[in-house]
């Protein structure tokens, strides 16, 4: 069977690629280290597929067809569209692995979700920004997994918990003997496109660090429902690090860095959880 060897979460905002010769060098310098020794712990795993979690930033989707999950279990899918991102990160396509995919569905269906599901997705910087400043090569097969953080109504925090459960089961699950990661992308604190748009909600970011470290699922659940009520709307993306939290059986969470950055708008958290041997 396949094993979940390991389960990651890192920020992503596009400004580490689009602005990335214009930030200063200790900015370059925090989020090259977090990178660096995140891409390091990864590699030491040898992973075979990576399931990683992100929202969509409507280059699949928008608010006339946004599902709450949808599974890729395509042969391949799209590298990034965005420009910025064609510069540093030039994949015209990635791998991905659809026989894993389909069992990730079957398993959701058979856990009563109703996922949607992509025969091929364009992978933008939520998804790339993470494995460009990683230095993966090569890229190992790729599940994708779109997850609604954009537009309400989003999963709920414990919805996600039990996605995340799901996850687990269904990589325990699945034939073979794959090394599988978990990724998930975003977050922490961020506003895009709001009046508090630059501002770092660092009490919100320290509450997830917190609350990963050493939290219920009921007082995950609970108590990021209420603060995600009050902090700018990149914070939803903390539901990717609730998905990976779970996957991981809700322990082994490890902080590798955060700083918040002012400079890429975004409270940057890094972290593993460390699975038992």
């Amino acid at each position: 069977m396949a094993k979940l060897v390991g389960a990651f979460a890192a920020s992503h905002g596009p400004v580490i690629a689009r602005e990335w010769d214009q930030l200063t060098p200790a900015t370059r310098d925090k989020v090259n280290d977090a990178f660096d020794e995140m891409g390091k712990r990864l590699k030491a795993l040898k992973p075979d597929v990576l399931v990683i979690l992100s929202p969509d930033h409507w280059v699949n989707f928008f608010i006339d067809n946004l599902p709450s999950f949808c599974i890729g279990i395509g042969e391949e899918h799209d590298g990034p569209p965005e420009p910025f991102m064609k510069a540093v990160f030039p994949h015209d396509t990635l791998p991905g692995h659809p026989a894993l995919g389909r069992h990730i569905l079957e398993c959701a269906l058979g856990a009563d979700f109703d996922p949607a599901l992509s025969h091929r997705l364009k992978l933008d910087h939520g998804f790339c920004v993470p494995l460009w400043r990683m230095g993966l090569d090569p890229i190992p097969a790729i599940v994708p997994i779109t997850v609604n953080e954009l537009e309400p109504p989003l999963p709920t925090i414990k919805r996600c918990l039990a996605w995340g459960r799901m996850l687990r089961d269904a990589i325990a699950s699945f034939p073979g003997d794959q090394r599988v990661v978990i990724l998930g992308t975003g977050g922490l604190s961020h506003s895009i496109g709001e009046p508090t748009m630059g501002e770092i909600d660092e009490p919100f970011d320290h509450t997830c660090i917190d609350l990963f470290s050493s939290g219920s699922d009921a007082e995950i659940a609970a108590t990021l429902e209420h603060r995600l009520l009050s902090t700018g709307n990149g914070g939803h993306e903390v539901r990717n690090w609730v998905i990976a939290h779970a996957a991981a059986g809700g322990q082994g969470f490890d902080l590798i860095d955060y700083a918040p950055l002012p400079e890429v708008h975004v409270g940057c958290g890094f972290a593993e959880w460390r699975m038992e041997a």
